[in-house]
Order: C-alpha cells, then sequence, then structure tokens
C-alpha cells in the first residue's frame, strides 16, 4: 500500500489530489514545468520536482520525465488529474510496469473506451443503447452509403478521441465529400489516427451524465450531471441533479451505466455521458479519469470522490463497503476561464494582479491560481470552478449569481460576464436547456464592434493551426479597479 502520491498535472486539478492526499495522509510530490514554477500547486505539495520546459510535450506529457520524477522522490503511485495523460493507456501500463499504482482505471479499459468505435461494440454487446451509426469508414463514398442507411443529418466523429475533434455534422450527400476530409485531416492531426464514423445527428438533445465509481467487488452509481451548456463540447456549465429527468429515467441511466462500466472491468472514477432527447437516452462516451465536474456530485453526496479513488487504489473497499447517500438540493459549477467572452472567447493571457474569492454558506472555489499567476499561452485557460449548493435550483442560481458577483480576477479577462448573464437568461432559469444553447443564444457572448469579431475570428484560425495569442481582444484595455477584470467597453454594456 502506498504513501506518496505524485500529480502527473497542474492547476486546480493538481491542488485539489494534492489536498485529498492530505487528508488521507499521503505524501504529495507535485511536478511542474519552467512556466509553472511558482504555482499554486507546487507551493502547497509536500515536494516539487522540475520536469522540463513549458511546452506540455517537454513536460506534462512526458512519460519518461515523470515516471523518473517518481522514481527520484520514492512516490508509490501517480495519479493523472484530468486531461495531459489522463486518458492514456500507454501511459497508465508504464506507470505499472514501473512498480507503481496508477490512480485510475485499468490500461485495458482505458485503451476500449478511448476508441469510439470499440467501445460502441463494447456497448452494444453490453446491451447498452448506442445513437445508430457505422463502423469505421473506409472513404466519402463509404461514408455516403452509411448515412444512407442511418438517415441524414449525419455526424462525421473521429473514432480515437472527442473534445470536438473531427466532428462536423452533414447534411445531405453533396457534403461528405469535403467534411469527410475536415473530419480526417483534423482526426489525424489531434489524435494521430484518421479513422472517422458516422452517427446519427440529434438535433437538441440534452448532455447527461452519470458518476460511477468501482473497486475490485462492484460498480456504484452516484448520480446524475446536466451538462448541455457547452461550446464547441467543451462544457461550460454543470449541474447536479438533472431536474429535466423523472426518478424511472434517472434509474434506468444509472443501471445502463453501471452496465456499461462493468463491460470493461472498469476500477476508481470514471463517468459514463448519455445524450438524452424526447425521453430516449443514448451512450455517448465514457469518460475513463475524474471529471472537471465531479464537485457538483460531492456537493449533493457529500462524497469526496477523489478520496475514494485514493482508498480503491490503495486496495480499500469503495465507501467502507456502505451505499452512496441520496443527493440533497442543487449544485452548480461554473468554469471560470482566462477568455473574452465579448469577442468569441479569445483566450486572454496576463499576470493575475488580483484576486478575491467569494465564501459563505454553500459556496466553493476550485482554484488553480493565485495572485502574482502568470496565465500563459501554454496550457488549457481554465482559472478554476465557482461552484455552489443549495436547497433547490432557484435557490442555487440566486447564490451562483452573487458568488460571480463577488468573484473578483484582475489582470485577464475572464468568462465571469457570461456567466452572469446566463444566469439571468429566461431561458437557462426556465431549465429549456440543450446542446445548442450557447449557439442559440449568441449574444449573451458578442460584442455590437465588429473590428472586435474580425480580430477574434483571426485568433481562432492562429489557434486551429496550434498557435496561442499573447493578449486577448487585440489588446484591448483591461481594468483593475477591482470590477471581475472587466474593460471599460464591456463595463458599459452591463447594468451593475
Amino acid at each position: 500500500m502506498f504513501d506518496k502520491v505524485l500529480i502527473a498535472n497542474r492547476g486546480e486539478i493538481a491542488v485539489r489530489v494534492i489536498r485529498a492526499c492530505h487528508e488521507e495522509g499521503l505524501g504529495t510530490v507535485a511536478v511542474y514545468s519552467d512556466a509553472d514554477r511558482r504555482a499554486p500547486h507546487v507551493l502547497l505539495a509536500g515536494e516539487a520536482i522540475r520536469i522540463g520546459g513549458a511546452a506540455a510535450a517537454e513536460s506534462y506529457l512526458s512519460i519518461d520525465r515523470l515516471l523518473a520524477a517518481a522514481e527520484k522522490t520514492g512516490a508509490g503511485a501517480v495519479h493523472p488529474g484530468y486531461g495531459f495523460l489522463a486518458e492514456n493507456a500507454d501511459f497508465a501500463r508504464a506507470v505499472e510496469a514501473a512498480g507503481l499504482v496508477h490512480v485510475g482505471p485499468p490500461p485495458e479499459a482505458i485503451e476500449i473506451m478511448g476508441d469510439k468505435t470499440r467501445a460502441r461494440e463494447r456497448m452494444v454487446q453490453a446491451g447498452v443503447p448506442v445513437i445508430p451509426g457505422s463502423g469505421p469508414l473506409a472513404s466519402a463514398a463509404e461514408a455516403v452509403t452509411e448515412a444512407g442507411k442511418i438517415g441524414f443529418p449525419v455526424l462525421l466523429k473521429a473514432a480515437a478521441g472527442g473534445g470536438g475533434k473531427g466532428m462536423h455534422v452533414v447534411s445531405d450527400a453533396a457534403e461528405m465529400a469535403g467534411a469527410f476530409g475536415r473530419a480526417t485531416r483534423e482526426a489525424r492531426s489531434a489524435f494521430g489516427d484518421g479513422r472517422v464514423f458516422a452517427e446519427r445527428f440529434l438535433r437538441a438533445p440534452r448532455h447527461i451524465e452519470i458518476q460511477v465509481l468501482a473497486d475490485d467487488e462492484r460498480t456504484v452509481d452516484f448520480g446524475e450531471r446536466e451538462c448541455s451548456i457547452q461550446r464547441r463540447h467543451q462544457k461550460l456549465i454543470e449541474e447536479a441533479p438533472s431536474t429535466a429527468i423523472d426518478d424511472a429515467l434517472r434509474r434506468r441511466m444509472a443501471e445502463v451505466a453501471v452496465r456499461a462500466a462493468e463491460a470493461v472491468g472498469y476500477r476508481g472514477a470514471g463517468t459514463v455521458e448519455f445524450l438524452v432527447e424526447e425521453g430516449e437516452f443514448f451512450f455517448l462516451e465514457m469518460n475513463t479519469r475524474i471529471q472537471v465536474e465531479h464537485p457538483v456530485t460531492e456537493l449533493v453526496t457529500g462524497v469526496d470522490l477523489v478520496r475514494q479513488q485514493l482508498r480503491v487504489a490503495r486496495g480499500l473497499p469503495l465507501l467502507g463497503g456502505g451505499e452512496p447517500p441520496a443527493a440533497r438540493g442543487h449544485a452548480i459549477e461554473c468554469r471560470i476561464n482566462a477568455e473574452d467572452p465579448a469577442v468569441g472567447f479569445v483566450p486572454s493571457t496576463g499576470c493575475i494582479d488580483r484576486l478575491e474569492v467569494p465564501t459563505g454558506p454553500g459556496v466553493r472555489w476550485d482554484g488553480g491560481i493565485r495572485n502574482g499567476s502568470e496565465v500563459g499561452p501554454h496550457y488549457d485557460s481554465l482559472l478554476g470552478k465557482l461552484v455552489v449548493h443549495a436547497a433547490d435550483r432557484d435557490a442555487a442560481i440566486a447564490r451562483m449569481r452573487s458568488a460571480l458577483e463577488a468573484l473578483v480576477i484582475g489582470g485577464v479577462e475572464t468568462t465571469v460576464p457570461w456567466h452572469l448573464a446566463v444566469m439571468d437568461e429566461p431561458d437557462y432559469r426556465m431549465n429549456d436547456l440543450s446542446i445548442r444553447y450557447v449557439e442559440e443564444h449568441a449574444g449573451l457572448g458578442e460584442t455590437a464592434d465588429p473590428g472586435l469579431r474580425d480580430v477574434a475570428m483571426a485568433t481562432a484560425v492562429l489557434l486551429a493551426d496550434g498557435e496561442r495569442p499573447r493578449v486577448a481582444s487585440g489588446g484591448a484595455p483591461r481594468s483593475h479597479d477591482g470590477r471581475n477584470g472587466l474593460s471599460a467597453w464591456v463595463r458599459a454594456g452591463r447594468e451593475w
């Protein structure tokens, strides 16, 4: 049984795992790149070791350097967090081959669920409902044939990964050749694997996921999360529970999620994701790691999911052999990113010169920044997660709105103004949601200045080519007066 954990990650999830390890009485090792030398996770851990340059390929994605750091510090286990190598089966195998414990599922489960076509096949075998679709497609002509069987419109998807990479909606046969070429190129660039497949395109489904945890004896569900508000397949707001499904559907989805996890011999924390439309639900994918949005489940159940991960990895029984508690109340999480929603969510870089985090009953901040933190172009733009818990959804919305108003992040643009606008938006308040919410409410994040929109579009092109901007909004001025770091032209369009 291990007594020291190396956290193979950075930012808020590294901080979260380190705190859970401390509460479990475990020693901690942080790893850092040159860009993260003074990051909060480095300061919080019992030990810290440099693993390379700022580029992720030289640090957080280097299996050899991570394992060397574990050996040097005497860590007995590695927690991958999320992102980077968290869903890399080769990394899990390398950790185990080095005689260490991988705080996550078996490599075989990661491999199967990471290959979308293999995952579909395994789910069909297990009786899990899947969206009607094809196997891997060899050509655009074959894609047209398969789409004819499925029925247009169809969605082309990368077989080897998710996150919206290689994903294209095709309305008819005439669009297929161009879309197929784009999808395969994007899939090859993002995952090193150009295979794509087709699925029936659902027009306005909800995205609802089930949290599961498994030890060597059993798999248990911890209820669902509503994740429909997303942009380019990246979630922005999550809630637990979903108020859009009834108890009967909730039980059916939970039973299927457990069956899906058991079908691949799962162990540890994972999430089974579904698309839900008109009372039907379909398997989307399984995330074989702790999710970004796990705090909303923790708040409604009172269970520390990361500590449960660690206990299962140490060979201890899940929940001490007991059952998960019933959910109580309602929780909402807002992902606070260093992006400017007024000009197309352009990434923003700079130095955090003011940070004031809201406190009070039912308010939680999981952050990876502090005063003086540099927000650079090298990594994901997530700064932290603001999470609230209250008696019901309406009360949770009111609490989140107050918490967002109190959150001050100076030095970079953030998504706080957009989140505030959502909390006041009638469709959101009425729970009239689907995965199309952001595109259907584009005015919440846009500016009337066409010049700034052009800058945002140009920046998006640079990002698609693998480059990152060093300033946001074409150098638009930032405020440092404590009002959430908003520029004057953004404040002028808001009522305070």
